[in-house]
Protein backbone atom coordinates (compact mmCIF):
# COMPACT_ATOMS: atom_id res chain seq x y z
CA UNK A 1 0.00 0.00 0.00
CA UNK A 2 1.36 3.52 -1.14
CA UNK A 3 1.44 6.48 1.60
CA UNK A 4 -1.61 8.20 -0.54
CA UNK A 5 -3.65 5.16 -0.27
CA UNK A 6 -2.75 4.82 3.53
CA UNK A 7 -3.81 7.99 4.65
CA UNK A 8 -7.08 7.76 2.11
CA UNK A 9 -7.90 4.50 3.82
CA UNK A 10 -7.19 6.22 7.31
CA UNK A 11 -9.84 9.10 5.80
CA UNK A 12 -12.41 6.98 4.74
CA UNK A 13 -12.51 4.47 7.50
CA UNK A 14 -12.93 7.64 10.41
CA UNK A 15 -11.37 4.99 12.95
CA UNK A 16 -8.45 7.81 13.84
CA UNK A 17 -10.44 10.89 14.52
CA UNK A 18 -12.78 8.27 16.12
CA UNK A 19 -9.62 7.55 18.72
CA UNK A 20 -8.67 11.24 18.87
CA UNK A 21 -12.10 11.82 20.24
CA UNK A 22 -11.91 9.38 23.05
CA UNK A 23 -8.85 10.76 24.05
CA UNK A 24 -10.21 14.04 24.00
CA UNK A 25 -13.43 12.97 26.06
CA UNK A 26 -10.96 11.33 28.50
CA UNK A 27 -8.79 14.51 28.87
CA UNK A 28 -11.80 16.70 29.23
CA UNK A 29 -13.25 14.01 31.86
CA UNK A 30 -10.13 14.86 34.10
CA UNK A 31 -9.15 18.26 33.34
CA UNK A 32 -11.25 19.70 36.55
CA UNK A 33 -9.73 17.76 39.41
CA UNK A 34 -6.10 16.82 37.48
CA UNK A 35 -3.10 18.93 38.77
CA UNK A 36 -3.00 22.68 36.93
CA UNK A 37 1.17 22.14 36.56
CA UNK A 38 2.19 19.05 35.06
CA UNK A 39 3.47 16.39 38.24
CA UNK A 40 7.07 15.92 38.25
CA UNK A 41 6.69 12.70 36.38
CA UNK A 42 4.89 14.01 33.77
CA UNK A 43 7.75 16.16 32.79
CA UNK A 44 10.16 13.80 32.77
CA UNK A 45 8.00 11.21 30.37
CA UNK A 46 8.45 14.27 27.89
CA UNK A 47 12.15 12.31 27.14
CA UNK A 48 10.04 9.77 25.46
CA UNK A 49 9.64 11.80 22.47
CA UNK A 50 13.53 12.17 22.03
CA UNK A 51 14.59 10.49 19.02
CA UNK A 52 15.37 10.87 15.97
CA UNK A 53 13.19 11.94 13.16
CA UNK A 54 11.66 8.67 11.11
CA UNK A 55 12.75 6.77 8.17
CA UNK A 56 9.71 5.22 7.56
CA UNK A 57 5.80 6.59 7.78
CA UNK A 58 4.62 5.56 10.85
CA UNK A 59 1.41 3.99 12.63
CA UNK A 60 -1.28 7.01 12.79
CA UNK A 61 -2.80 5.58 15.67
CA UNK A 62 0.30 4.76 17.75
CA UNK A 63 1.14 8.52 17.55
CA UNK A 64 -2.06 9.73 18.88
CA UNK A 65 -1.70 6.68 21.53
CA UNK A 66 1.51 8.66 22.37
CA UNK A 67 0.75 11.89 22.23
CA UNK A 68 -2.65 10.74 24.45
CA UNK A 69 -0.61 8.95 27.21
CA UNK A 70 2.84 11.60 27.37
CA UNK A 71 1.56 14.48 26.34
CA UNK A 72 -1.92 14.93 27.58
CA UNK A 73 -0.19 14.78 31.31
CA UNK A 74 2.46 17.28 30.43
CA UNK A 75 -0.28 19.98 29.48
CA UNK A 76 -1.15 22.82 31.85
CA UNK A 77 -4.89 22.43 32.76
CA UNK A 78 -6.22 25.86 31.60
CA UNK A 79 -9.66 24.29 30.79
CA UNK A 80 -9.91 23.73 34.04
CA UNK A 81 -11.25 26.27 36.93
CA UNK A 82 -7.75 26.66 38.59
CA UNK A 83 -5.67 28.46 35.99
CA UNK A 84 -4.66 31.76 37.38
CA UNK A 85 -1.20 32.05 36.29
CA UNK A 86 -1.36 34.77 32.96
CA UNK A 87 -4.19 36.11 31.14
CA UNK A 88 -4.85 32.65 29.79
CA UNK A 89 -8.89 32.28 29.06
CA UNK A 90 -10.57 28.89 29.05
CA UNK A 91 -12.72 27.67 25.77
CA UNK A 92 -16.27 28.02 25.76
CA UNK A 93 -17.49 24.50 24.39
CA UNK A 94 -19.10 25.68 21.55
CA UNK A 95 -15.91 27.57 20.46
CA UNK A 96 -14.33 24.29 20.67
CA UNK A 97 -16.90 22.27 18.90
CA UNK A 98 -16.69 24.92 16.07
CA UNK A 99 -13.10 24.52 15.69
CA UNK A 100 -13.15 21.08 15.60
CA UNK A 101 -15.27 21.38 12.67
CA UNK A 102 -13.31 24.32 11.15
CA UNK A 103 -10.22 22.27 11.13
CA UNK A 104 -12.05 19.89 8.99
CA UNK A 105 -12.68 22.62 7.10
CA UNK A 106 -9.20 23.67 6.73
CA UNK A 107 -9.39 27.27 5.37
CA UNK A 108 -7.01 29.54 3.79
CA UNK A 109 -8.92 33.02 4.74
CA UNK A 110 -5.92 35.42 2.62
CA UNK A 111 -9.39 35.94 -0.27
CA UNK A 112 -12.95 35.53 -0.62
CA UNK A 113 -12.45 33.09 -3.62
CA UNK A 114 -10.28 31.08 -1.24
CA UNK A 115 -13.27 31.09 2.01
CA UNK A 116 -16.62 32.43 1.15
CA UNK A 117 -17.94 31.17 4.80
CA UNK A 118 -14.70 32.64 6.14
CA UNK A 119 -15.32 36.44 4.73
CA UNK A 120 -19.20 36.13 5.13
CA UNK A 121 -17.86 35.37 8.56
CA UNK A 122 -15.50 38.04 9.21
CA UNK A 123 -17.48 40.67 8.06
CA UNK A 124 -20.08 39.87 10.75
CA UNK A 125 -17.77 39.66 13.31
CA UNK A 126 -16.98 42.90 12.41
CA UNK A 127 -20.33 44.41 12.28
CA UNK A 128 -20.76 42.82 15.78
CA UNK A 129 -17.58 43.86 17.34
CA UNK A 130 -18.41 47.97 16.51
CA UNK A 131 -21.87 47.30 18.28
CA UNK A 132 -20.57 45.63 21.16
CA UNK A 133 -18.17 48.42 21.75
CA UNK A 134 -20.02 51.05 20.53
CA UNK A 135 -17.02 52.11 18.20
CA UNK A 136 -17.75 54.17 14.89
CA UNK A 137 -19.47 52.79 11.70
CA UNK A 138 -16.29 53.22 9.70
CA UNK A 139 -14.43 50.43 12.08
CA UNK A 140 -12.88 47.57 10.20
CA UNK A 141 -11.50 44.46 12.06
CA UNK A 142 -8.09 42.51 11.36
CA UNK A 143 -8.36 38.80 12.71
CA UNK A 144 -4.48 37.91 13.63
CA UNK A 145 -2.82 35.49 16.27
CA UNK A 146 -2.87 37.66 19.21
CA UNK A 147 -2.65 41.14 20.40
CA UNK A 148 1.10 41.68 19.69
CA UNK A 149 -0.02 41.24 16.39
CA UNK A 150 -2.69 43.52 16.26
CA UNK A 151 -0.85 46.01 18.34
CA UNK A 152 2.03 46.18 15.31
CA UNK A 153 -1.12 46.43 12.95
CA UNK A 154 -2.77 49.40 14.74
CA UNK A 155 0.81 51.74 15.20
CA UNK A 156 1.45 50.84 11.25
CA UNK A 157 -1.97 51.99 9.89
CA UNK A 158 -0.91 55.16 12.34
CA UNK A 159 2.45 55.07 11.04
CA UNK A 160 1.21 55.68 7.34
CA UNK A 161 -1.51 58.35 8.05
CA UNK A 162 0.51 60.33 10.09
CA UNK A 163 3.11 60.39 7.10
CA UNK A 164 0.75 60.34 4.68
CA UNK A 165 -0.65 63.62 6.42
CA UNK A 166 2.86 65.28 5.87
CA UNK A 167 3.14 64.74 2.46
CA UNK A 168 5.78 61.21 3.14
CA UNK A 169 4.76 58.44 1.53
CA UNK A 170 6.40 55.69 4.03
CA UNK A 171 5.58 52.92 1.44
CA UNK A 172 7.87 54.15 -1.17
CA UNK A 173 10.54 56.19 0.50
CA UNK A 174 10.65 54.39 4.43
CA UNK A 175 11.73 55.86 7.77
CA UNK A 176 15.02 57.66 5.88
CA UNK A 177 14.93 60.94 6.18
CA UNK A 178 11.46 61.24 7.07
CA UNK A 179 9.84 63.23 9.78
CA UNK A 180 9.79 62.01 12.91
CA UNK A 181 6.85 60.33 14.94
CA UNK A 182 6.49 60.93 18.52
CA UNK A 183 5.74 58.08 20.41
CA UNK A 184 3.60 58.56 24.01
CA UNK A 185 3.27 55.79 26.74
CA UNK A 186 3.21 55.24 30.34
CA UNK A 187 5.34 53.89 32.17
CA UNK A 188 3.50 50.37 32.45
CA UNK A 189 2.94 50.02 29.10
CA UNK A 190 2.68 46.07 28.12
CA UNK A 191 5.79 44.59 26.49
CA UNK A 192 4.15 43.98 23.56
CA UNK A 193 4.01 47.48 23.04
CA UNK A 194 7.02 47.79 23.60
CA UNK A 195 8.21 44.92 21.10
CA UNK A 196 5.65 46.85 18.13
CA UNK A 197 7.88 50.21 18.79
CA UNK A 198 10.81 48.45 18.22
CA UNK A 199 9.46 46.29 14.93
CA UNK A 200 8.08 49.17 13.03
CA UNK A 201 11.58 50.82 13.80
CA UNK A 202 10.66 53.88 16.00
CA UNK A 203 13.36 52.80 18.67
CA UNK A 204 12.39 52.48 21.91
CA UNK A 205 14.69 55.28 23.05
CA UNK A 206 12.52 57.78 21.59
CA UNK A 207 9.74 56.99 23.64
CA UNK A 208 8.11 59.57 25.55
CA UNK A 209 7.59 57.78 28.97
CA UNK A 210 4.48 59.17 31.09
CA UNK A 211 4.39 58.83 34.78
CA UNK A 212 1.69 56.71 36.07
CA UNK A 213 -0.49 56.42 40.05
CA UNK A 214 -0.32 53.54 42.05
CA UNK A 215 -2.21 51.56 40.10
CA UNK A 216 -0.50 51.80 36.89
CA UNK A 217 -2.80 54.55 35.15
CA UNK A 218 -1.63 57.60 33.44
CA UNK A 219 -1.52 60.53 34.82
CA UNK A 220 -3.41 63.00 32.49
CA UNK A 221 -1.32 65.95 33.87
CA UNK A 222 1.97 64.26 33.18
CA UNK A 223 0.89 64.28 29.03
CA UNK A 224 3.32 66.12 27.51
CA UNK A 225 2.39 68.24 24.84
CA UNK A 226 0.93 66.99 21.75
CA UNK A 227 1.00 68.03 18.19
CA UNK A 228 -0.05 65.88 14.80
CA UNK A 229 3.02 63.85 15.18
CA UNK A 230 2.36 61.62 18.43
CA UNK A 231 0.85 58.21 18.71
CA UNK A 232 -0.08 57.76 22.09
CA UNK A 233 -0.44 54.11 23.87
CA UNK A 234 -3.15 53.42 25.88
CA UNK A 235 -4.03 50.61 28.71
CA UNK A 236 -7.81 49.31 28.80
CA UNK A 237 -6.46 46.89 31.27
CA UNK A 238 -3.04 47.04 33.00
CA UNK A 239 -1.36 43.05 32.90
CA UNK A 240 -0.62 43.30 36.77
CA UNK A 241 -3.03 45.72 38.37
CA UNK A 242 -6.19 45.51 35.60
CA UNK A 243 -6.20 49.02 35.91
CA UNK A 244 -7.81 51.34 33.25
CA UNK A 245 -6.16 54.63 31.66
CA UNK A 246 -8.45 57.76 32.10
CA UNK A 247 -9.42 57.42 28.51
CA UNK A 248 -12.23 59.84 27.78
CA UNK A 249 -9.73 63.13 29.01
CA UNK A 250 -6.59 61.69 26.51
CA UNK A 251 -8.59 60.63 23.76
CA UNK A 252 -10.17 64.21 23.73
CA UNK A 253 -7.12 66.03 24.14
CA UNK A 254 -5.24 63.73 21.43
CA UNK A 255 -7.91 64.92 19.21
CA UNK A 256 -7.56 68.50 19.83
CA UNK A 257 -3.60 67.67 18.24
CA UNK A 258 -4.88 65.35 15.96
CA UNK A 259 -3.02 62.86 16.89
CA UNK A 260 -3.46 58.96 16.75
CA UNK A 261 -4.88 57.28 19.79
CA UNK A 262 -3.83 53.26 20.10
CA UNK A 263 -5.71 51.37 23.17
CA UNK A 264 -4.22 48.41 24.15
CA UNK A 265 -6.74 46.44 25.58
CA UNK A 266 -5.73 42.45 24.85
CA UNK A 267 -8.10 41.48 27.73
CA UNK A 268 -9.66 44.59 29.36
CA UNK A 269 -11.33 46.16 25.94
CA UNK A 270 -14.19 43.80 26.54
CA UNK A 271 -15.24 44.95 29.66
CA UNK A 272 -16.45 47.63 26.65
CA UNK A 273 -18.91 45.36 26.03
CA UNK A 274 -20.51 44.80 29.58
CA UNK A 275 -23.73 46.99 31.07
CA UNK A 276 -21.79 46.87 34.48
CA UNK A 277 -18.10 47.28 33.72
CA UNK A 278 -18.18 49.52 30.70
CA UNK A 279 -17.64 52.81 32.80
CA UNK A 280 -13.87 51.17 32.43
CA UNK A 281 -13.35 51.81 29.11
CA UNK A 282 -15.76 55.13 28.78
CA UNK A 283 -14.01 57.23 25.67
CA UNK A 284 -12.46 54.74 24.01
CA UNK A 285 -14.36 55.13 21.26
CA UNK A 286 -12.39 58.21 20.70
CA UNK A 287 -9.28 56.34 19.89
CA UNK A 288 -8.16 55.54 16.37
CA UNK A 289 -7.36 51.59 16.43
CA UNK A 290 -7.84 49.30 19.58
CA UNK A 291 -6.27 45.62 19.57
CA UNK A 292 -8.04 43.05 22.04
CA UNK A 293 -7.48 39.03 22.17
CA UNK A 294 -10.73 36.44 22.14
CA UNK A 295 -8.46 34.02 23.41
CA UNK A 296 -8.75 35.73 26.57
CA UNK A 297 -11.66 37.10 28.18
CA UNK A 298 -14.02 36.11 25.63
CA UNK A 299 -12.58 32.43 26.12
CA UNK A 300 -11.95 31.41 22.38
CA UNK A 301 -9.43 28.98 21.39
CA UNK A 302 -6.19 30.10 20.72
CA UNK A 303 -5.25 31.84 18.85
CA UNK A 304 -7.82 34.24 18.06
CA UNK A 305 -6.56 38.83 18.25
CA UNK A 306 -8.60 40.87 16.33
CA UNK A 307 -7.06 45.36 15.16
CA UNK A 308 -10.00 47.16 15.20
CA UNK A 309 -9.71 50.34 13.20
CA UNK A 310 -11.34 53.54 12.05
CA UNK A 311 -9.25 54.33 9.32
CA UNK A 312 -9.49 51.87 6.79
CA UNK A 313 -7.35 52.96 4.13
CA UNK A 314 -4.36 53.70 6.16
CA UNK A 315 -4.73 50.27 7.71
CA UNK A 316 -4.81 48.53 4.28
CA UNK A 317 -2.18 50.69 2.66
CA UNK A 318 0.04 49.83 5.79
CA UNK A 319 -0.56 45.99 5.43
CA UNK A 320 -0.62 46.14 1.39
CA UNK A 321 0.29 43.37 -0.54
CA UNK A 322 0.46 42.97 -4.67
CA UNK A 323 0.73 40.04 -6.99
CA UNK A 324 -1.12 39.14 -10.82
CA UNK A 325 -2.21 36.01 -9.32
CA UNK A 326 -4.56 37.72 -6.25
CA UNK A 327 -8.06 37.83 -6.87
CA UNK A 328 -9.68 40.61 -4.75
CA UNK A 329 -13.02 40.84 -4.79
CA UNK A 330 -15.91 43.00 -4.55
CA UNK A 331 -16.94 41.00 -0.94
CA UNK A 332 -14.45 41.04 2.26
CA UNK A 333 -10.74 40.19 1.60
CA UNK A 334 -9.61 39.62 4.60
CA UNK A 335 -5.83 39.84 4.07
CA UNK A 336 -6.22 43.49 3.81
CA UNK A 337 -6.45 43.78 7.07
CA UNK A 338 -3.94 41.93 8.32
CA UNK A 339 0.20 41.13 7.86
CA UNK A 340 -0.28 37.57 7.37
CA UNK A 341 -1.67 36.04 3.93
CA UNK A 342 -2.07 32.70 4.70
CA UNK A 343 -4.38 32.78 8.16
CA UNK A 344 -6.72 29.88 9.46
CA UNK A 345 -10.31 30.55 9.74
CA UNK A 346 -10.07 31.66 13.70
CA UNK A 347 -12.93 34.28 13.00
CA UNK A 348 -15.65 31.73 12.78
CA UNK A 349 -14.94 30.35 16.47
CA UNK A 350 -15.51 34.16 17.62
CA UNK A 351 -18.14 33.96 15.61
CA UNK A 352 -19.51 30.78 17.65
CA UNK A 353 -18.89 32.81 20.80
CA UNK A 354 -20.56 35.79 19.80
CA UNK A 355 -23.47 34.19 17.91
CA UNK A 356 -23.29 31.76 21.29
CA UNK A 357 -23.14 34.04 24.11
CA UNK A 358 -25.05 36.74 22.35
CA UNK A 359 -24.39 40.81 24.28
CA UNK A 360 -26.01 39.79 27.90
CA UNK A 361 -23.81 36.39 27.69
CA UNK A 362 -20.56 38.63 26.83
CA UNK A 363 -22.22 40.96 29.81
CA UNK A 364 -22.57 37.43 32.41
CA UNK A 365 -19.23 36.23 31.44
CA UNK A 366 -17.04 39.37 32.09
CA UNK A 367 -18.56 40.53 34.67
CA UNK A 368 -18.69 36.46 36.30
CA UNK A 369 -14.66 37.20 36.00
CA UNK A 370 -14.06 40.60 37.96
CA UNK A 371 -17.24 38.93 40.45
CA UNK A 372 -14.63 35.84 40.79
CA UNK A 373 -11.70 38.13 40.97
CA UNK A 374 -13.51 39.95 44.01
CA UNK A 375 -14.41 37.07 46.09
CA UNK A 376 -10.42 36.07 45.67
CA UNK A 377 -9.08 38.98 46.94
CA UNK A 378 -12.06 38.89 49.51
CA UNK A 379 -11.04 35.91 51.12
CA UNK A 380 -7.46 36.75 50.92
CA UNK A 381 -7.73 39.24 53.06
CA UNK A 382 -9.90 37.41 55.49
CA UNK A 383 -6.49 35.20 56.12
CA UNK A 384 -4.40 38.02 56.52
CA UNK A 385 -3.36 38.26 52.96
CA UNK A 386 -2.15 41.98 51.61
CA UNK A 387 -3.92 42.66 48.27
CA UNK A 388 -2.28 45.69 46.77
CA UNK A 389 -4.52 46.81 43.99
CA UNK A 390 -7.89 47.92 43.04
CA UNK A 391 -9.84 45.01 41.87
CA UNK A 392 -11.18 46.72 39.19
CA UNK A 393 -11.86 44.06 36.70
CA UNK A 394 -10.52 40.71 36.74
CA UNK A 395 -6.69 40.97 38.20
CA UNK A 396 -5.70 40.61 41.56
CA UNK A 397 -1.80 41.27 43.12
CA UNK A 398 -1.43 39.77 46.59
CA UNK A 399 1.84 40.90 48.55
CA UNK A 400 2.26 37.83 51.04
CA UNK A 401 5.65 39.05 52.54
CA UNK A 402 8.49 41.91 52.36
CA UNK A 403 10.73 40.16 51.90
CA UNK A 404 11.05 39.09 47.27
CA UNK A 405 12.99 35.87 48.47
CA UNK A 406 10.15 34.56 50.92
CA UNK A 407 7.11 35.98 48.42
CA UNK A 408 8.98 33.93 45.70
CA UNK A 409 8.96 30.71 47.62
CA UNK A 410 5.84 30.83 48.44
CA UNK A 411 5.01 31.08 44.67
CA UNK A 412 7.17 28.16 44.04
CA UNK A 413 5.06 26.64 47.16
CA UNK A 414 1.53 27.34 45.46
CA UNK A 415 2.20 26.16 41.96
CA UNK A 416 3.72 22.72 43.08
CA UNK A 417 1.04 21.96 45.38
CA UNK A 418 -0.70 21.01 41.99
CA UNK A 419 -4.04 22.86 43.34
CA UNK A 420 -4.08 26.31 41.47
CA UNK A 421 -0.95 27.84 39.28
CA UNK A 422 -0.42 31.31 39.82
CA UNK A 423 2.34 33.69 38.44
CA UNK A 424 4.43 36.00 39.67
CA UNK A 425 5.52 39.60 38.84
CA UNK A 426 7.11 43.03 40.17
CA UNK A 427 5.12 45.76 41.15
CA UNK A 428 6.16 49.12 41.97
CA UNK A 429 9.75 47.29 42.25
CA UNK A 430 8.88 44.77 45.05
CA UNK A 431 8.17 40.95 44.19
CA UNK A 432 4.63 40.05 44.40
CA UNK A 433 1.61 37.09 43.43
CA UNK A 434 -0.28 38.06 40.41
CA UNK A 435 -3.77 36.52 40.28
CA UNK A 436 -5.69 36.42 36.85
CA UNK A 437 -9.22 35.06 36.38
CA UNK A 438 -9.52 34.34 32.66
CA UNK A 439 -12.17 31.19 32.64
CA UNK A 440 -15.51 30.57 32.65
CA UNK A 441 -15.28 27.04 34.18
CA UNK A 442 -14.20 29.04 37.43
CA UNK A 443 -16.66 28.79 40.37
CA UNK A 444 -16.23 30.08 43.56
CA UNK A 445 -15.46 27.04 45.51
CA UNK A 446 -12.53 27.40 42.64
CA UNK A 447 -11.61 30.41 44.80
CA UNK A 448 -11.69 29.01 47.82
CA UNK A 449 -9.81 25.85 47.51
CA UNK A 450 -7.02 27.98 45.88
CA UNK A 451 -7.15 30.31 48.82
CA UNK A 452 -6.36 27.54 50.90
CA UNK A 453 -3.40 26.70 48.62
CA UNK A 454 -2.23 30.16 49.25
CA UNK A 455 -2.43 29.63 53.22
CA UNK A 456 -0.48 25.90 53.32
CA UNK A 457 1.57 27.29 51.37
CA UNK A 458 2.62 30.57 53.52
CA UNK A 459 2.54 27.77 56.57
CA UNK A 460 5.15 25.90 54.95
CA UNK A 461 7.51 28.36 54.05
CA UNK A 462 6.91 31.21 57.03
CA UNK A 463 5.33 28.68 59.55
CA UNK A 464 2.32 30.86 60.09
Amino acid sequence: MTLREKMHREQQLKTLFEQAQRHAFDYADGALERNVFPSAQALADLGQFDEPLPAYSGDAESILTKLHSHGSPASVAQTGGRYFGFVNGGILPVTLATKWLTDFWDQNTALHAMSPITSKLEDICEQWLRQLFNLPDNTVAGFVSGTSSAIFCGLAAARYRIYKNHDWDFNKRGHNGAPPIRIIAGRHTHGAVVKAIALLGFGIDNIEWVDCDDQGRIVPSAMPALDDSCIILLQAGNVNSGAFDPLHEICDNANDANAWVHIDGAFGLWAGGTKRLSHLTEGMEKAHSWSVDGHKTLNTPYDSGILLCCDKDALVMALQASGAYLNFSESRDGMLYTPEMSRRARAVELWAALKYLGSDGVDELVYGLHERAVQFADELRAVDFEVINEVVFNQVIIAPSEDDETTQSIIEAIQQSGECWVGGSIWMGKKVIRISVCSWVTTGEDVSRSVQAFVQARQAICGK
